[in-house]
């Protein structure tokens, strides 16, 4: 029975091997993490990730091949396959701070693997790492081998929070990356065929290490440059009276271009897009590219300046001040279907409102009041290190209301802004949020979730990000 250990039980590591477990039932698996809450939740029935069909995957599986523990160098030296699924925060001091990938985790778990490992062993890496660190990885397992030989794989994983099951189930594609040697080729075919289980053949990619490290970075930085290319137009667009919404349907019709990833908003947010283009960014500038760094860091300016300029459309229309106003914030979440609130334009839009004074009410349906609490107590980069560096109780920021229902945090407020697309702000009954809101009442839509002309007729002032602008808002450009 071949044996696989996962070091790192968050996003990632959880559900990949939750569906791997699912589809190779003759296949072991054990997810191991540091953390004892982490592992006690997803031993219980309220698992630390919300992800839609992850609960009945797990449930399935737990306790039958799929075992969740903390006994890390137990499953480390049992295992014939580890993947490594840790952080790689962005370094905040020192060498690359900002934009270079922080290994420490990364190192610290080679050296762990290679000091408990008592027999040959496929190491994989799972995070999304900078292009060489399997080269580094090697170097540690090499020289603390004591004759184990040791393969480096790099399999990055290209999951969307809130489809990563369907993901899982049916991917575009898995990648593969290995050593174009006798050993490497046979550690490619070993993980190969642990896919092959449910992915169709044609479907898995193999590729030397650097080529699949790269492309991990790669997607990420193209997914990211689409959404602040649509973002650019959408300033444009209201510069000219055009509306996104039909400019992005007209270009994805192009075959060449297609539709996906040409949704207006206020902003990308998530754990990896700015993440892996700030690493990017390095490792062109490490490099001796300059031009091609500069072309990805106008990626990140042009998703920071829309949110700038989102706020200042609110601020200016509100007769240019927010101080006292109540501001109904809904959603926090970076995107739908996921309770993941790292790098959300949320957190940007908040700062900046109460930053001019505003009273905040926010709800959303997969965020609590500390989650919230914290992140808008944290840095820029804090939220992706260790717990016990980040704010444990934050100081409740009393400008910030979290309430558990849209209509508790529109009641009475000068200002609604639609920040995360859950369905349910499709459906909400706005001629009662208008009826308890102040007058004039204004909805801001950062997603373009709502119907316009429907709230207009109702009596709101509306701004949806990219769309013709009110006459209000006309008469009221948003500053720089």
């Amino acid at each position: 029975m071949v044996k696989i250990c996962c070091i790192g039980a968050g996003y990632v590591g959880g559900p990949t091997m939750a569906v791997i477990a699912l589809k190779c039932p003759e296949i072991e698996v054990a997810v191991v993490d540091i953390s004892v809450s982490r592992i006690t939740a997803w031993n219980s029935d309220a698992l630390p990730i919300y992800e839609p069909g992850l609960d009945e995957v797990v449930k399935k599986c737990r306790g039958k091949n799929l075992f969740f523990s903390t006994d890390v160098e137990k499953h480390v030296s049992e295992a014939d396959i580890v993947f490594v699924s840790v952080n790689t925060p962005t370094k905040t001091q020192g060498l690359g701070a900002g934009k270079a990938a922080d290994l420490t985790y990364w190192e610290s778990a080679a050296r762990m693997i290679a000091d408990v490992s008592k027999s040959n062993k496929i190491v994989v890496e799972k995070s999304t790492v900078p292009v060489k660190t399997a080269e580094a990885i090697e170097k540690i397992l090499t020289h603390n081998s004591k004759g184990i030989d040791f393969q480096i794989l790099s399999n990055p994983e290209f999951l969307a929070e809130g489809t990563a099951i369907q993901d899982l189930f049916n991917p575009d594609r898995v990648l593969i990356g290995g050593r174009e040697t006798p050993a490497g080729q046979k550690a490619i075919a070993a993980l190969r065929d642990v896919y092959a289980h449910w992915v169709p053949v044609d479907r898995i990619i193999c590729s030397n290490l650097w080529s699949a490290e790269l492309s991990k970075l790669a997607a990420n930085a193209f997914l990211a440059q689409r959404i602040s290319s649509v973002n650019a137009m959408s300033a444009l667009c209201e510069a000219t009276g055009a509306d996104v919404s039909q400019v992005a349907h007209a270009v994805g019709k192009d075959t060449r271009i297609g539709p996906k990833f040409l949704n207006a908003s206020v902003g990308f947010g998530g754990s990896c897009f700015q993440k892996d283009i700030l690493n990017l960014v390095y490792i062109c500038e490490c490099n001796g590219l300059p031009e091609v760094a500069n072309y990805w860091k106008q990626v990140i300016k042009i998703n920071d300046y829309q949110k700038t300029r989102f706020v200042n459309r609110i601020v200016s229309s509100m007769f240019n001040t927010v101080s006292g106003k109540k501001i109904a914030i809904l959603g926090f979440a970076f995107k739908k279907d996921t309770g993941d609130t790292r790098e959300t334009p949320a957190i940007d839009v908040c700062k900046g409102l109460l930053g001019d004074k505003a009273l905040l009410s926010i709800y959303d349906p997969q965020v609590n009041e500390e989650q919230i609490q914290r992140d808008l107590a944290m840095k820029k980069f804090d939220w992706d290190h260790p717990v016990h560096l980040q704010p444990m109780s934050p100081t409740s920021i009393k400008q910030v209301n979290v309430v558990w229902d849209a209509y508790a945090a529109t009641k009475d407020a000068h200002g609604v802004c639609i920040l995360t697309e859950w369905d349910e702000f499709k459906t909400l009954d706005y001629q009662r949020i208008y009826d308890n809101m102040q007058k004039p009442a204004f909805i801001f839509d950062g997603r373009n979730v709502v119907d316009e002309a429907k709230l207009r007729a109702i009596g709101f002032i509306v701004y949806s990000i990219g769309k013709p602008l009110d006459q209000w808002l006309k008469d009221m450009p948003a500053v720089a």
